[in-house]
């Protein structure tokens, strides 16, 4: 008997071992260290796609830089300054007292434990910034003020557990506004804490003004739950958009609806186990292009899903 129960024991130990490790690969397989220009090595779990990918807005401060150091878009993506004479440049110089807002599109800003956000900046001065994050880029929270170099920032004290960022904004407090360089220089800004979101364009799910699943949807969905079943016992949030046409509240409802029968496919027909899927409708509320333009409203109308591997795998790092 003594023998059955050790035996089980160690299987259950082996088997413990084997889903924490299965679970931390999910991480590692796209874990990447990348180097500022000060030598320093910063890792990130989930690799290139940590880093904003999208300029929301950008105002120039005064004084400012030639144009081509003034370009919002030369801050996304992965660090990648190499010397200043660069060409183009791989920065983007914000200028005294200039504002630079960012989009996470295809990850979200999450809290974990240790550090949740890394601002690259370069350059030999110290050029402080306030940093803010946002859900929606309209209310924003006040993390506090960062200096040059590369910043680490730990958002715990701001936020509750659990909740999901998709904006950064920068804001130079105008205290290095001489030299050759004004303001803060951004190479890139990056998610360490950082969950994969996955957007859909509802044209692809659903037929306009619709919520019930059309069968090419079945193809995009398979390769959502498959992404899923990639970050075992992980939590999914699924987030339903719309456009400004139409009323407010009939909006707010058809984009409800489009996130609950998103999730039931995913529970019904890829049979999703073990996953906490939760929704919620923003209607016309959250959007990421302009309203006045069919391409823009287009973007708007999307289906946002979420992945939150649990809480052992996002400190693999």
């Amino acid at each position: 008997m003594f023998i059955k129960k050790t035996g089980l024991l160690v299987g259950m130990i082996c088997l413990l071992w084997l889903f924490t490790v299965l679970t931390a690969d999910c991480f590692v397989e796209n874990s990447t260290t990348y180097t500022d220009n000060r030598g320093k090595q910063v890792n990130f779990p989930l690799g290139d796609i940590s880093f904003a990918d999208q300029a929301v807005s950008f105002i120039k401060g005064t004084p400012s830089l030639a144009e081509k150091y003034c370009k919002s878009d030369q801050a996304l993506g992965p660090p990648d300054y190499v010397h200043d004479n660069q060409t183009p440049p791989s920065y983007v110089t914000i200028g005294c007292g200039g504002t630079l807002i960012v989009r996470f599109a295809d990850n979200v800003l999450v809290d974990v434990s240790g550090p949740d956000l890394y601002v690259f900046e370069i350059g030999p001065d110290v050029e402080p910034t306030e940093l803010s994050i946002s859900k929606d880029g309209k209310n924003w929270i006040k993390i506090g003020k960062i200096s040059g170099g590369t910043a680490d920032v730990d958002i715990s004290k701001h936020v509750k557990s659990g909740e999901v960022f998709q904006y950064v904004r920068l804001t130079d407090l105008k205290s290095a506004c001489g030299g050759a360089y004004p303001g803060a220089d951004i190479d890139a800004i990056g998610a360490i804490g950082s969950a994969v979101q996955i957007t859909l364009d509802t044209s692809v799910l659903f037929d306009f003004n619709k919520y019930i699943l059309k069968p090419e949807a079945q193809k995009e969905l398979h390769k959502v739950a498959n992404k899923i079943k990639e970050f075992p016992g992980s939590r999914v949030i699924i987030d339903g958009h719309t456009d400004s046409i139409g009323a407010t509240e009939y909006n707010q409802k058809l984009s409800e609806n489009r996130a609950r029968a998103v999730r039931d496919h995913l529970l019904t027909n890829e049979k999703l186990k073990n996953i906490d899927i939760n929704i919620n409708g923003y209607g016309e509320s959250r959007p990421i292009a302009t309203n006045d333009t069919e391409k823009g409203r287009e973007k708007n109308r999307r289906v946002e899903i979420i992945i939150l591997p649990n809480s052992k795998t996002q400190i693999q790092r």
